[in-house]
């Protein structure tokens, strides 16, 4: 049988690394843990101890140049082996302005740009979000190699490294179908300790093995490894990755290995018997890669004093310097959050150094009006056309075309890999993108309705802090599109929520809703051309209807974010409103006859707060007008704002007018009844010039 070009045995060398790397993570845990935590220079302490030599293991497989791999809590040792610091993995802890993340996030929450040929995406502070952000990275490295042919991706491999208790989580189930089904490149590194902080595995895995229930699994290799033996975990990882690297072969390495600490600094373990204490001890993979070094003669007892000396001075002096850090500046906290001029190390075209499709913003009105959908489609079109690296999926865009036709003839015309059908799953679909985002590509995923966007929260809101968890090392541009709203037909607590006062709270995400489909052009084609992740809105009863027609503006066009639109100019009052509600209040003036402005915000995060101030400060009274549900919607927002900026020139309370506090039924006539109307926004507007 001829070997694998991928594959090679560790040298001696490599070893000394492996050893450097477990030694220095034992030691610096034992410092944090007896010295720093103690004396309360670490609140949060998550020791690896136990864990080490497998982690030190892999990172010496990960040196390909473009591997990826996501990590959790206890990965320190494999995030150290793959070129973090010593000082920087004690000024993580410690809050320090040297540590990787500047003081914003706790230190076991890990991220390290490409040095030694892995990238470490920022981890979570949630169990199990690592899965399908892999998953993405996992995908890119087959679009960058397949459809960009670009060869230093080629052979590159994505990890996913997590406890056994992650494999509960619904990002674990999610990325093990895409990469089963898929057959991408990725690996599933799961160190089981029998623990999920004080619960048995057994309690986590019907039986307490992963690997023996998924061994049936369709295109899934397993593999089981004791983390405490090095010369079996050093074999079974060196051919399990490059297997993966050469076949493309998705695979589950199981690591049994002991957790000999608890499972934080503050676990006492007092739910572990003496018995269960000693036998982990027993097991420490410290002293079995002593024994193993004096065995295969690359030391004598004097000489592995030696190396732990040597490490131990290296340790020690890191952490002098880490302590001896300064405190980042308390008013760094509000930098980063979204993007401002700094390029990112990975994410999106600007970490690649390339730039997106140019465009002078002219509006060029051509041919017939247009629906919203259509506009959509051509915009997604054109982009896809002129950035190969644009890519547009969910659930039913390819072949079907999108639940609302947004995508129909794209996969025909740009391919099954850049337009395609996912599993239902919107944590898969969310999830991917990061990782394919932070791999220098374009994600455009479609959810098919507001509410179902909800089991993919914990993906949004990591996604969002990225950069500012990164320290601005990494960023996650992309557009998730979103129908949301009631349509012409009828409504329902399921597909017509609105919803948008949630992403207004989310950080680190940008929010257009669009009125129109010439705004809709604009709008998505500067949202596709930007730095930060963003939502972009349809309403569902704008896609196919009359109010929200318009000529195609020109593949030029471009609306800015955080500019809004006079729709309709007045003296009297002004309106400030959104999405498919901007009609209704310009049909609710008209039929008044009435004076009174209608401003467009056009965008939610930013919002347009000079316009709307400067419009307000003439009229002196204000009207806000929102589908989604009143209590903290976000015409809150804006009442706020103007309340406390024109406060003494205001002739009359500032109003809002919004949906009821209840779903949106099923029922028409229902529907109609909780939503706002023409005749409600006329007699709100009625009672506002009266005061």
């Amino acid at each position: 049988m001829t070997a694998s070009p991928y594959f090679c045995s560790m040298t001696k060398t490599e070893w000394f690394e492996v050893a450097r790397t477990v030694l220095a993570s034992r030691l610096i845990d034992t410092i944090e843990e007896t010295e720093f935590a103690p004396k309360g220079h670490v609140t949060y302490q998550f020791s690896a101890t136990g864990h080490e030599l497998t982690q030190a293991i892999m990172a010496q497989q990960l040196r390909h140049g473009r591997d990826g791999a996501t990590v959790y809590y206890r990965s320190r040792p494999l995030v150290i082996g793959s070129g973090m610091t010593y000082e920087e993995s004690f000024a993580g802890p410690l809050a320090r302005v040297g540590s990787r993340n500047g003081g914003r996030d706790i230190g076991v929450v890990h991220h390290l740009p490409n040095r030694r040929g892995v990238t470490i995406l920022p981890a979570s502070g949630d169990v199990g979000a690592q899965y399908t952000p892999c998953v993405g990275w996992a995908q890119a490295i087959v679009y960058r190699t397949e459809i960009l042919n670009e060869e230093d991706w080629k052979g590159a491999v994505a990890v996913a490294h997590g406890g056994d208790g992650s494999t509960a989580s619904n990002g674990f189930w999610a990325a093990l179908n895409i990469a089963t089904t898929q057959k991408l490149p990725m690996m599933f590194f799961i160190e089981d300790n029998s623990w999920g902080i004080s619960v048995p595995g057994s309690f986590q895995t019907p039986g307490g093995n992963i690997a023996v229930n998924l061994a049936s699994f369709t295109n899934l290799r397993i593999v089981e490894v004791d983390g405490s033996n090095p010369e079996e975990a050093s074999r079974l990882i060196e051919k399990s990755i490059a297997h993966i690297r050469e076949y493309r072969t998705p695979t589950l390495l199981r690591a049994r290995v002991p957790r000999i600490c608890g499972h934080s600094g503050a676990d006492s373990q007092s739910y572990k018997t003496d018995e269960q204490k000693q036998d982990e001890k027993d097991r420490d993979p410290l002293t079995k890669l002593e024994q193993f070094f004096i065995r295969k003669n690359y030391v004598d007892a004097e000489g592995w004093k030696a190396l732990v000396d040597e490490v131990t001075r290296d340790v020690r002096a890191a952490a002098d310097a880490a302590l001896a850090q300064p405190e980042p500046t308390p008013s760094d906290a509000r930098s980063h959050v979204f993007f401002e001029g700094l390029g990112p190390k990975h994410g999106g075209l600007m970490a690649d150094g390339v730039l997106p499709p140019q465009a002078t913003g002219e509006l060029q009105e051509e041919g017939v009006r247009i629906n919203m959908i259509e506009a959509v489609r051509r915009t997604l079109d054109l982009e896809l056309a002129l950035n190969p690296r644009v890519m547009v999926f969910g659930e039913d865009v390819g072949v079907k075309g999108g639940v609302h036709g947004a995508t129909i003839d794209l996969q025909h015309k740009h391919g099954v890999e850049r337009v395609f059908d996912t599993s239902l799953s919107e944590e898969g679909i969310i999830g991917r993108s990061v990782g394919l985002a932070v791999a220098g590509l374009v994600p455009v995923p479609e959810i098919q309705f507001r509410k179902y966007l909800d089991p993919a929260m914990e993906q949004i809101n990591d996604a969002g802090t990225m950069r500012w968890r990164s320290n601005a090392d990494f960023a996650t541009p992309m557009v998730v599109r979103i129908p949301v709203g009631y349509s012409k037909r009828t409504g329902d607590p399921w597909h017509s929520v609105s919803g948008e006062a949630i992403f207004a709270h989310t950080i680190g995400w940008r929010v257009a809703f669009p009125c129109n489909a010439r705004d809709a052009v604009g709008l998505l084609r500067s949202a596709l051309r930007g730095n930060d992740p963003t939502f972009f809105l349809e309403h569902r009863d704008l896609l196919d209807t009359k109010p929200g027609r318009e000529k195609y503006p020109g593949d030029q066009f471009l609306v800015e974010f955080g500019k809004a639109r006079v729709h309709r100019t007045g003296s009297r009052a002004t309106i400030v409103t959104w999405g498919e509600m901007v009609h209704r209040c310009t049909e609710a003036v008209e039929q008044g006859g009435l004076d009174v402005e209608v401003i467009d915000l056009r965008t939610i995060v930013p919002w347009d707060k000079d316009l709307v101030l400067s419009a307000v400060s003439k009229t002196n009274r204000c009207l806000i007008v929102h589908e989604d549900t009143i209590t903290c919607g976000f015409g809150a927002e804006v009442s706020a704002t103007i309340t406390q900026e024109l406060f003494a020139s205001l002739d009359a309370p500032v109003m809002r007018l919004a949906t009821d506090m209840v779903p949106v039924p099923y029922n028409k006539a229902m529907m109609n009844d909780v939503l706002p109307s023409v005749a409600d926004i006329s007699a709100a507007m009625q009672k506002l010039l009266s005061y």
